[in-house]
């Protein structure tokens, strides 16, 4: 923000407002909150807060050199320090900032390295590009006599190959390019991608509830990564069935109903004629502005792979892997079309009340087995009214977790 144009927001002089800001007047009452106003910040912040900042930065600029170096600096004097030499207390403070950011990019990219499943899959996909494009291009160059219909057909598959393979080492890039970046996840898998969209919305699309399945290429066309084919697709598939939920389950007949039973989604089983995870899936998509419990919502196959998520605070859904066997998630699927209710208690004390259910998706002959998918919804204890028809509560909470990979709990007779 320009001087002049703080200026003029605060009702003051650019002269004035530089003499503050060089510390050569003091501002308080009505002109420090206004100033506050105009930044968006705390006035306490503009009053103290760049003090109480540097002071901190060298407290922990003091505790790193006794951890690295074994130096025990005078913290007794860190405010003597900055009072007599200001510019060098701002320099040592930028420089802490400066190697504990630096820090933190090293230890980000040593763990991607050796655990980041984005990357494996993106090398995958990059060595399997490359094969592709090898084994097309050697049979372009040994068979003389192709037909040419065939011939224009691995020359269209070399140049897919090729754009494909480009797309992925250009997002492998901007993997380690931007490791903390929100953005980043643009570079990720076509599923991080779409979550990321649905994310961004709060999971809830009033475009979608209003016009239905014709506002999706409106909303993909303004969403970013959705260049890449895949990822595309699988957007438009994901916001294709919220299209068909919310056309099967309005709102209109959803939220009288939620209230008047405080959310609960035992008592509202009966508005899914008999799909109980469509009304899992609806109570997970509510509006921001509804008064509902913070839900969160966790979908898997039969092998236990998770297929999407929204993320819960203090409840954590793994991106990757399976989550914690004791999941009612995972026991629902030995049971497909009996909804059941459970409570979870976390590691941390955390307890949260949890709805689940399998149930066929696909039918791939007389015969055979079910395409079964599972899903459960995740709401913090107490958020919601008493259970009902959708499974009493456990009387003993489940002592579950995130995942064994995370999981502190070593004694647990599921742990992997």
């Amino acid at each position: 923000m320009k001087q002049a144009a703080l200026a003029e927001a605060a009702g003051i002089s650019a002269s004035y407002l530089n003499l503050i800001e060089h510390n050569r007047r003091k501002i308080g009452g009505k002109l420090l909150v206004q100033l506050a106003r105009t930044l968006e910040v705390e006035p306490g912040f503009l009053a103290d807060g760049a003090d109480a900042t540097i002071h901190d930065t060298l407290q922990a600029a003091a505790r790193a050199a006794v951890d690295s170096f074994g130096t025990v600096p005078e913290t007794g004097r860190i405010d003597d320090l900055a009072a007599r030499f200001p510019g060098w207390t701002g320099l040592i403070a930028a420089q802490q900032k400066r190697i504990s950011g630096l820090e933190a990019a090293v230890e980000g990219l040593r763990d991607r390295l050796s655990h980041d499943p984005v990357l494996a899959e993106a090398m995958h996909e990059v060595l399997s590009s490359v094969a592709a494009i090898r084994s097309t291009a050697d049979i372009l160059a040994r068979e003389r006599d192709l037909d040419a219909a065939w011939r224009a057909r691995f020359h269209r598959n070399l140049h897919e190959e090729a754009e494909r393979l480009s797309a992925r080492a250009t997002a492998m890039l901007g993997h380690f390019e931007a490791p903390d970046a929100r953005g980043a996840a643009l570079s990720a898998t076509p599923i991080e991608t779409v979550e990321a969209l649905f994310d961004a919305s709060a999971h809830h699309f009033p475009e979608i509830e209003e016009a239905g399945a014709q506002a999706i290429p409106a909303i993909l066309a303004r969403s970013p990564g959705m260049e890449d084919a895949a990822t595309r697709a699988l957007g438009e598939r994901m916001l294709s069935r919220y299209a068909e939920d919310a056309q099967r389950l309005p709102l209109s007949r959803l939220l009288p109903a939620a209230r008047a039973c405080g959310f609960d989604p035992g008592a509202l089983l009966g508005l899914g004629a008999g799909d109980v995870a469509l009304v899992l899936r609806r109570l997970a998509a509510l509006p921001r502005a509804e008064p509902a419990p913070s839900f969160g919502l966790a979908i898997c196959d039969a092998s236990g792979a998770l297929l999407f998520r929204r993320r819960l605070a203090s409840f954590s859904i793994p991106r990757f892997g399976p989550g914690c066997p004791l999941w009612p998630l995972y026991a629902a699927l030995a049971r497909p079309g009996q909804p059941d209710a459970g409570l979870l208690e976390m590691p941390q004390g955390a307890r949260f009340r949890v709805w689940a259910v399998a149930q066929p998706v696909a039918q791939t002959g007389f015969g055979t087995a079910p395409v079964v998918q599972a899903t459960m919804l995740v709401a913090p204890h107490e958020a919601t009214g008493p259970a009902s028809a959708g499974g009493n509560l456990a009387a003993q909470p489940i002592l579950a977790g995130p995942g064994c990979a995370v999981c502190p709990r070593e004694t647990c007779p599921a742990r992997r």
